[in-house]
């Protein structure tokens, strides 16, 4: 398709590529991910809302969740290798669209009064397929379109991105579902529209070949278990990939026990809520920090630091200190995170031969989702049979173990950080 996009000139050779701020392309396309992904957080804090109203039932609010995870890990790895062997531009946009047309029948059926579970449950499952084939696609989409020289800049942005969205979706979605519940459903229709949109009209230049690549690769070779097998086989990414997914274990009851933990204080639930906000800001604030400590730390140092300091954050919610200090606890948390995301996602680009890049996105992603689910069991459990104090100290155990053995391996600890190249992505 002709855009105004497609007439943007390709740098010289030789010459430094303009600012990450003129690239036209990655910028449209930013914005256009930056409204969709507002649209699906509004969304995402409405579906157990209008699940809860329809059925009545917090098992059925669950169900939908639990879809939605498993389409999302089940199509993972074939995901990755769809992105790999077609059009990764193609791919998003299909992955856009229906999410777009998902949430867009959802408003349809509240507004003709026929919503059922069973309708939910297939939105559930294209969501949760939107993510597997999106995910990959859209950090292709955004190497294609960057200089190897900005990819940090250029993920770091994406960082923020994410953040913002966490943190003005939630109460938006609120706000829509309070004034008529259809709305945020709606919402998150168009804005998966005006990113399926942006992404039509950005001419995608042909994928760029990484410096790591066999120079005639054949394309989807090595079927959808490539991805994971090359994390496993770089001692690099396979340590990388299991600390981040601990990580993610511990990560993810964060909410329901700082929740748990602010109940028992008698917090009243608006500041319940304002509290949780102080991950995002915290998130927004360690965006800031990705570029310094990229600069100054090496991959593996960055990584056994953000672990490490992981450990503190669960003895310091235990305080008897108010909902603020809980805020601040939560907001300290998030401030290495956009770092670490930023680390492994240059691991893999810079790393990472260009013909298997989508399945081993799509693998590392899947590894990661699995953390969180596995932690959220876990903690229910503890949390079930042990006290408050104890269940933080099992988790505060686990990272300390994991940071442990991370900085026990000498070939993370000495890895230096993947050569970046200037040589742009256009051809």
């Amino acid at each position: 398709m002709s855009s105004a996009e497609g007439t943007e000139a390709a740098p010289v050779a030789g010459e430094p590529p303009p600012p990450l701020r003129r690239n036209r392309r990655f910028q449209l396309l930013w914005i256009g991910s930056t409204v969709g992904f507002l649209g699906g957080e509004a969304a995402e804090v409405t579906y157990p809302l209008v699940i809860l109203a329809v059925t009545g039932s917090p098992a059925q609010a669950g169900l939908f969740a639990f879809v939605q995870l498993l389409a999302g890990v089940v199509l993972a790895l074939p995901a990755g290798e769809v992105v790999d062997r077609r059009d990764c531009r193609h791919v998003l946009l299909f992955a856009d669209g229906g999410r777009a047309l998902a949430a867009g029948s959802v408003a349809v059926a509240l507004m003709a009064g026929h919503l059922t579970m069973v309708h939910l449950l297939v939105t559930a499952a294209v969501l949760g397929a939107g993510s597997a084939f999106g995910g990959p696609a859209r950090m292709l989409v955004v190497r294609a379109v960057v200089p190897g020289s900005q990819l940090t800049a250029a993920l770091t942005q994406e960082e923020v991105r994410n953040s913002a969205a966490g943190l003005a979706g939630p109460p938006l979605g609120g706000l829509l579902y309070g004034v008529r519940q259809l709305l945020p459903f709606l919402f998150c229709s168009v804005s998966f529209a005006v990113s399926w949109f942006c992404v039509l009209i950005v001419r995608i230049p042909a994928r760029i070949t990484s410096s790591t690549a066999d120079p005639a690769p054949e394309k989807g070779a090595g079927g959808m278990l490539m991805g994971v097998r090359t994390l496993w086989d770089d001692p690099v990414l396979r340590t990388a990939t299991l600390a981040v997914t601990v990580l993610n274990a511990a990560g993810a009851p964060l909410v329901l026990i700082a929740t748990i933990i602010l109940q028992r204080q008698h917090t009243p639930s608006w500041i319940i809520g304002t509290v949780m906000a102080g991950m995002a800001l915290g998130g927004l604030a360690g965006a800031a920090l990705v570029g310094p400590l990229h600069r100054r730390l090496r991959p593996g140092v960055l990584l056994v630091g953000v672990v490490v300091m992981q450990v503190p954050v669960f003895a310091a919610l235990v305080l008897p200190f108010g909902p603020w200090w809980v805020m601040a606890v939560l907001g300290f948390a998030m401030l290495g995170v956009p770092a670490l995301g930023v680390l492994i996602d240059v691991l893999v680009f810079r790393g990472v031969p260009a013909d298997r890049l989508g399945r081993v996105i799509a693998a590392a992603s899947m590894l990661f989702g699995l953390g969180g689910p596995l932690g959220a069991v876990g903690a229910g459990l503890m949390l079930q049979y042990l006290s408050v104090s104890t269940t933080m100290l099992v988790f505060a155990a686990m990272l300390a173990i994991t940071g442990g053995y991370a900085a026990s391996r000498k070939h993370l600890r000495e890895a230096p950080w993947p050569i970046a190249t200037d040589q742009s992505p256009l051809r």
